[in-house]
């Protein structure tokens, strides 16, 4: 996501920040560290400019100034559209957030719709949607009276999903893949809505489907939950995550988590699903190299506790 596009109002910082850019192409970045700061005393305020100068500082290797420099840009913009505290963890190693802000995780896909199925199939090699049918049809799927595209992007998972379900609806942050994915005319209900603020859907699903998008969430027993409370009894949950050598989740260099096998096991069983599959795959290749990830299936049982997004046990029949 390019600073660049959000100006400062200042058209005199402006041009300084634009100078330190082409310092910055020729990887002078202690100098556009210079002039971007320079910018800054004009527009003191301009928080994608302070995130942009914590990227600089963090190049120079000066890893305190450009900590600094991000905690500005938080407390500039609490909503950290630029994702400035998922690079305060990588820099630190401090946890600082559960999740990627849905205000970064929004504005990316927003700017990334137009070329999003280019770039997932043809560079990246994407496979997710093939990968998660293939392990539902081994569990013993067949079709779905009522399913969900959770996190349905421009719709390549509902391609997929459409002909063996009677109702397909579909969730995502982003408007910008919700108006690609309308234009496929796959989804019977569409809707813009943020995951972590989901209700529990009390109508019931039997088919609850996430391709990719539990990278963009670390700790998933709030959406774990929700799917338990919002399944069907004998309902099934399908999703894809990058795999985790350890325990527990862990946030990478290409701010996207990533899952440990134990964790999603533990997690899925304390839910209340049975039947509960988690297999190595290759969903995406990033720079040509193979993304180690898993596949996931899961039964949700006819009794079973959900656990809410405040961590309290909460009874489903």
């Amino acid at each position: 996501m390019g600073y660049v596009r959000f100006s400062s109002g200042d058209a005199a910082a402006d041009r300084r920040a634009e100078f330190a850019e082409t310092l910055a192409t020729l990887s002078d970045f202690a100098a556009a560290a210079e002039a971007l700061s320079a910018a800054l005393t004009l527009a003191p305020s301009w928080a994608a400019g302070w995130y942009r100068l914590g990227e600089l500082h963090e190049a120079d290797g000066a890893r305190d100034h450009a900590a600094a420099c991000w905690r500005r840009a938080v407390d500039l913009d609490p909503s950290d559209v630029f994702g400035a505290r998922a690079k305060l963890e990588l820099l630190t190693g401090e946890r600082v957030a559960e999740c990627l802000p849905p205000a970064f995780v929004e504005a990316l896909f927003d700017q990334y719709a137009p070329r999003f199925d280019a770039a997932l199939t043809r560079t990246l090699a994407y496979r997710g949607p093939q990968i998660l049918m293939q392990a539902l049809a081994e569990s013993g799927f067949a079709c779905a009276v009522r399913a969900l595209d959770l996190g349905c992007g421009t719709g390549l998972m509902g391609e997929l999903l459409r002909p063996v379900c009677a109702t397909l609806d579909g969730v995502d942050l982003s408007a910008a893949m919700i108006e690609i994915a309308a234009r496929r005319g796959l989804y019977d209900r569409l809707d813009k809505t943020d995951i972590a603020q989901l209700k529990l859907d009390e109508s019931g699903y039997d088919l609850i489907v996430a391709a990719d998008v539990f990278a963009y969430l670390g700790a998933l027993e709030p959406v774990i939950a929700w799917c338990a409370g919002s399944l069907t009894p004998g309902g099934r949950l399908a999703f894809t995550v990058e795999a985790a050598d350890g325990a527990g989740f862990q946030l990478q260099e290409s701010r996207r988590y990533a899952h440990g096998r134990d964790y999603l096991e533990t997690l899925l069983t304390q839910a209340g699903f049975v039947a509960v599959s988690v297999s190595p795959c290759v969903v995406r290749r990033d720079r040509g190299a193979a993304i180690a990830s898993f596949v996931v299936t899961a039964v949700r049982a006819d009794a079973r506790r959900a656990l809410e997004g405040d961590g309290e046990a909460e009874a489903f029949a």
